[in-house]
């Protein structure tokens, strides 16, 4: 079973920066569609980014667009989050995700999880 390792989150200030990896404690997701989700305090977790199983095609949710980078490195099992200008609605727990079925924007699409790391933007 897939199991996914969340890391990088923390106590930020409005405007900085902030990376999130995500890796593996079993076996590779190098063919699979990785997603990054939010849930944000008292409210369901909502998708960021998504990134195809080789990183050519990504796509984020209105807010991240421009200021989150997703991308994956399959050679090491990794996918990263860069976030930039952090902004205090940015607040909640970030989840990595894997799909193999393409990945998405819906929770659904989405086969195995992580078990998130807290990022935190005070303004």
């Amino acid at each position: 079973q897939r199991q996914l390792v969340e890391s990088g989150g923390g106590l930020m200030q409005a405007g900085e920066s902030l990376r999130l990896a995500c890796t593996s404690s079993g076996r590779t997701f190098a063919d699979d569609a990785m997603g990054w989700f939010q849930q944000a305090p008292g409210k369901e977790r909502e998708f960021v980014a998504g990134i195809n199983w080789n990183g050519e095609f990504t796509y984020y949710r209105d807010s991240a667009e421009g200021r989150f980078i997703i991308s994956r490195d399959n050679a090491k099992n990794i996918v990263y989050l860069q976030m930039n200008s952090l902004k205090p609605d940015d607040t909640g727990v970030y989840y990595c995700a894997g799909s193999r079925s393409g990945g998405g924007r819906y929770i659904s699409s989405y086969d195995y999880w992580g078990q998130g790391t807290q990022v935190t933007v005070s303004s």
